[in-house]
């Protein structure tokens, strides 16, 4: 499909954003059996309205609900999958108060059976209420096959991680058909892990697991692709999000685009590609010259990992420089993640947040007009 049946959307933003107080509040009540799910989606509802207010005074092309009704990114999957069960995983941060954490994550520990659709609850919200265009989010299937699956639980029932990944293609793939056919014009699917396969570390951590990480990014791009596959259709954008992992303004890889790129680009069937780019960490955009014509490149060049704002003079320059290697008219702009991929959110304020996505309708207005 080519971008011209679709629009532009050059202020743009990656999904999540900081949860109100009486959010986070009425999630911990619920989780302790003190408050009732429709309490609960009461008290979201409330919150996604002020934050679709929010959006349309600063003045962004496309509306996202924060991903209020998740407690993470990527939580819609074990909510309407049954089969994972809670474990505890190590995880290595990088960034303030980083280093190897302990944490609860649910991980595949039964045979997947879906019990309800991922995200209808989240469009159907959203389809009445959004003052314009609006985005849906889900997690990539590859994201799963690593972090999900857990040697001496998971292998009882998928024996290895490509087994465990392909049982995730249908649910993932059914969810974007479902979404498509409801007249959703944005689905994206976030895919942190592929800069893991540029990182030269974790790539040696892989090795180490017995993992072949250019196998491994191949499988990936193909699963995604079988999620995408025959479910373009006109003025929808079918997108991809890739950032170096975000939690509580910490990171997990480092390393520019330059191993996968190539790989990447010309083989994913998405119509755009939302890139991290808002520090040294993401590398040059010498990568983006193997993106295909008529593709769309969403520059995340504001930070959500900080308070820190930005000048627009040095955006300018930034997507200036990215023209180079890409035409102005395949480019957008972005926060470089979302505010809050988990409930407690990144370390800066609404306020903080606010100037950010006006930061970025405002740049994107000077450069596309």
């Amino acid at each position: 499909m080519s971008m011209s049946t679709a629009p532009a959307y050059r202020a743009d933003q990656v999904g999540s954003l900081l949860r109100p107080a009486e959010v986070l509040q009425a999630r911990a009540a619920y989780g302790e059996g003190r408050m009732g799910l429709d309490e609960l989606r009461q008290v979201e509802d409330r919150a996604i309205l002020g934050a679709l207010e929010l959006q349309l005074q600063v003045g962004t092309d496309v509306f996202t609900d924060g991903e209020y009704r998740r407690t993470a990114w990527q939580s819609d999957m074990a909510e309407a999958v049954e089969g994972f069960v809670a474990s505890h995983v190590e995880m290595e941060w990088r960034g303030p108060g980083g280093g190897v954490e302990g944490s609860e994550a649910k991980v595949v520990g039964g045979p997947l059976r879906q019990a309800r659709r991922l995200t209808a609850h989240e469009s159907a919200f959203l389809k009445e209420h959004a003052p314009g265009p609006f985005k849906m989010t889900l997690p990539s299937p590859m994201v799963f096959m690593h972090a999900s699956f857990q040697p001496g639980v998971t292998d009882q029932f998928y024996a290895t991680r490509s087994d465990l990944l392909q049982a995730l293609i249908p649910i993932v793939r059914s969810e974007i058909g479902a979404l498509v056919a409801e007249g959703v014009g944005y689905v994206q699917l976030d895919a942190p892990r592929y800069t893991y396969y540029a990182d030269p570390e974790i790539r040696e951590q892989m090795r180490g697991a017995g993992i072949d990480p250019d196998a491994a990014l191949e499988e990936a791009i193909a699963a995604d692709n079988a999620c995408l596959a025959g479910l373009h259709r006109p003025g929808c954008i079918l997108a991809i999000h890739l950032c170096r992992g975000n939690s509580r303004s910490r990171w997990r890889a480092e390393g520019g685009y330059d191993a996968i790129a190539e790989k990447l680009f010309t083989s994913l069937k998405v119509d755009r590609f939302l890139l991290e780019y808002d520090s040294e960490r993401a590398g040059g955009f010498e990568p983006l010259r193997f993106v295909p014509k008529g593709k769309t490149v969403v520059l995340g060049l504001v930070t959500t990992k900080g308070p820190r704002l930005e000048s627009e003079d040095a955006l300018v320059r930034r997507i200036e420089a990215a023209a180079r290697y890409l035409p102005l008219e395949d480019l957008a702009l972005s926060t470089q993640c979302g505010f809050a991929s988990v409930l407690a959110g990144n370390l800066l304020s609404p306020e903080d947040q606010r100037r950010k996505l006006e930061l970025v309708a405002a740049t994107a207005r000077r450069v596309w007009g």
